[in-house]
């Protein structure tokens, strides 16, 4: 919607609501020589016109609210370099039975060496009980680290924005109520962050020797990352018919100094092709003690083996 639908829309609210408050303050301005039962009757007729009037006008707002969450922004405009082509190696013959399957069926027989990534696309991000329109650009060395930018939009418009990093074994969050940094429980969770959008650059959880996967029955697996000195894991369910990720699903903290993690998923609800690639499109993130996602990512744009070393320390796009 064109920035001057909006301001219409709000203008014509405005304007209700200016009315009916004139009508209010005239309730003071009854004729003397009227009938005492007159004037009663006079103001209750305005009192009751005001009501409906702030009623509507407050109504007209909520509406025009509502209605800018429903608005589409555009996307960002595709990452300027192209996807280099990649060499390929052999899949691992050691994998578990659901996790070869898998490969087999998001790679192929031959496994992409992938050392970077810029993801573009679209969303909807959940924040202060609202949910809202989003564009996002997801920058990743893969396997090393990440940065996020995220735009909240309203009537197209971007109206919250979000900048995330996650480098050298620290997160950096530039959030619309404060920075948080050097937080040893952010710096874990966006770890986990860094391994489960690994789902859209797969082979890295294929190739790199820092990683490992645990067999746990014919449709799951263990997949074990690296965190620093330490490790974390992901419990992993693959469909029995496509043998694609079902679900991901961690314990990870939701904030600074959280005193307990808390069960957390990434769950494909769609699979489209990129570069020959079998990825989620759309994907939702939801914390389990929640009914709904608070995150539902659709790609729209998929780079591979980009220049990225200065892009992921920037800001903004």
């Amino acid at each position: 919607m064109p920035w001057g639908q909006v301001v219409l829309v709000f203008g014509v609210s405005s304007t209700t609501l200016k009315r009916y408050l004139r009508l209010w303050h005239e309730t003071d301005r009854t004729p003397a020589e009227a009938p005492e039962h007159s004037i009663g009757s006079m103001t209750m007729q305005r009192m009751t016109s005001i009501g409906i009037g702030t009623t509507a006008g407050l109504g007209a707002l909520l509406g025009a609210g509502w209605l800018g969450l429903k608005v589409e922004p555009a996307s960002f405009a595709p990452y300027p370099e192209s996807t280099v082509r990649p060499e390929t190696v052999a899949l691992p013959a050691d994998l578990p039975a659901p996790v070869d399957r898998y490969f087999r069926a998001a790679l192929g027989n031959r496994v992409p060496i992938i050392e970077s990534a810029v993801l573009t696309g679209r969303g909807r991000l959940r924040f202060a009980g609202l949910t809202f329109p989003t564009r996002i650009r997801f920058t990743h060395e893969a396997g090393r680290g990440y940065r996020h930018y995220i735009e909240c939009t309203w009537f197209g418009m971007p109206v919250l924005k979000v900048h995330e990093a996650y480098l050298d074994g620290h997160a950096r969050m530039e959030l619309p109520f404060g920075v948080v940094a050097n937080e040893p429980e952010v710096d874990m969770a966006a770890n986990l962050s860094l391994w489960g959008e690994s789902i859209w650059l797969p082979s890295i959880i294929a190739t790199d020797p820092r990683v490992r996967w645990e067999a746990i029955d014919r449709t799951s697996a263990r997949l074990v990352v690296p965190f620093g000195e330490a490790e974390d894991n992901f419990t992993v369910a693959f469909d029995e018919q496509t043998g694609l990720i079902r679900s991901m699903e961690a314990l990870r903290y939701r904030a600074a100094r959280d005193a307990a993690k808390l069960p957390w998923r990434i769950e494909p609800l769609g699979w489209l092709t990129f570069h020959g690639l079998r990825l989620p499109s759309p994907a939702a993130v939801t914390w389990l003690d929640q009914a709904r996602p608070w995150l539902v990512v659709s790609l729209e744009h998929v780079a591979y083996n980009v220049e990225v070393s200065q892009y992921i320390h920037a800001s903004g796009l």
